[in-house]
């Protein structure tokens, strides 16, 4: 059945304004996405979105860019897909570009209380994500169980190897414990992706992880290697956001091409910007080699996990509908609630919630979300100007 509002420019426009006010990291772009796509405009159900996500999750590369990517691509195609990435990518990437040519950041009280408002927004999100996805995807003790086992073991350790690993272990459960509900018929999800272009993007993944190093080492130019040490970050990390960090730092600052101060004045900007924190790569780019670096070094840190999401998902719906892989997936979607508990609390919300003022904030956004059931927009508004007033010196 052909849907004509099922174009890229919706696809552009509906992320577009997630790019500018999507603040908070990956884990609260995930809240952004099922508020808008899932709560608010229904392109997808809760279980169908949580089956992304799960995916997304094992994948290496930028898992709420991947999502997004995803959403596209089953909304509108192919074109759908580089729209929501363009529409979500492209604010925060200019931002921090203009930041490397010198922009001021956001200095003194109101500056640092419109951050803090924003971390706030985080808190109200991530909350209200938790709070849905667990009703749905943790409806019997067993995934409840689940859940909470993940959450436990992400909040005891560190890193992204222990969120994959709760995942990995959530699956498995699920798929010893987890087989009598399992759905006769998920929904299936068009993406417009044949099994041959999914083959050939997981080709093209793996020749360019493997040509690029040899190519640069061979003196093939400066171009090709600031694709190369950008495009190897992106497809050698699992989790995405923070945990990039180091990987970048390896290929940017060791090697001379960024000073270790400029390398934490941009991460500082990378964090008061919405949108995915791998735009971090541009402004890299553009202190190294000019805008022509910013846009080099953007699409390659972005493009080994779009490569892997297009090279798998022409055989997701034959591979949900089997089963043992339902149970698998029950069990993964609760550890995904699990995984989204834990990061509610460190770090959304020990960086956030300071006393009694920024809870009542955070609440009142998530009131806003949950019971007036208002678009992600007005929240970042109102806990923005809220973080601002907060700020203001109290008068005796």
């Amino acid at each position: 059945m052909t849907d004509t509002s099922r174009q890229p420019g919706e696809v552009f426009r509906a992320f577009l304004l997630l790019g500018l006010s999507a603040f908070g990291g990956p884990i609260a772009h995930l809240g952004y996405f099922r508020q808008e796509f899932v709560a608010r405009r229904r392109w997808l159900d809760e279980h169908a979105y949580a089956d992304l996500v799960a995916l997304c999750q094992f994948l290496p590369g930028p898992a709420s860019s991947q999502v997004g990517f995803a959403l596209g691509l089953m909304r509108a195609g192919p074109l759908g897909g580089l729209a929501a990435w363009t529409a979500f990518t492209l604010p925060s990437a200019l931002l921090l570009m203009g930041f490397a040519l010198g922009a001021a950041s956001l200095t003194g009280p109101l500056g640092s209380g419109l951050l803090h408002g924003l971390k706030v927004v985080a808190v109200a999100i991530v909350a209200h994500a938790v709070w849905g996805m667990a009703r749905t995807l943790c409806p019997d003790r067993t995934r409840a169980t689940i859940a909470v086992g993940a959450a436990l073991l992400v909040t005891a350790t560190s890193g992204a190897g222990s969120q994959v690993m709760a995942i990995a272990l959530g699956g498995l459960i699920g798929l010893a414990a987890c087989r009598e509900a399992s759905r006769a018929s998920p929904t299936m999800l068009d993406f417009g992706l044949s099994r041959r272009t999914g083959i050939a993007c997981l080709a093209v993944f793996t020749l360019l992880l493997l040509g690029l190093p040899l190519l640069a080492m061979a003196g093939a130019g400066q171009g090709v290697a600031l694709f190369d040490a950008f495009y190897r970050a992106g497809a050698l990390v699992f989790g995405g956001g923070h945990v990039v960090l180091p990987l970048l730092e390896a290929e940017v600052v060791r090697t001379g091409w960024v000073s270790a101060d400029d390398f934490l004045a941009g991460y500082g900007a990378a964090q008061a910007v919405p949108g995915p924190l791998f735009t971090f790569a541009a402004y890299l780019g553009m202190t190294t080699a000019g805008v022509v670096g910013a846009l080099l070094a953007l699409m390659a840190i972005f493009l080994p996990g779009l490569l892997l999401v297009v090279g798998i998902v022409p055989f997701w719906n034959q591979l949900r509908a089997r089963p043992a892989v339902q149970a698998l997936m029950r069990g993964a979607n609760a550890a995904v609630v699990g995984l989204l508990a834990a990061t509610l609390y460190q770090p959304v919300w020990t960086s956030a919630i300071l006393g009694p003022a920024e809870f009542a904030l955070a609440l009142a956004g998530f009131a806003l979300l949950s019971v007036w059931q208002r678009p992600a927009w007005t929240v970042v508004l109102v806990c923005g100007l809220g973080g601002m007033l907060l700020s203001l010196p109290s008068t005796p």
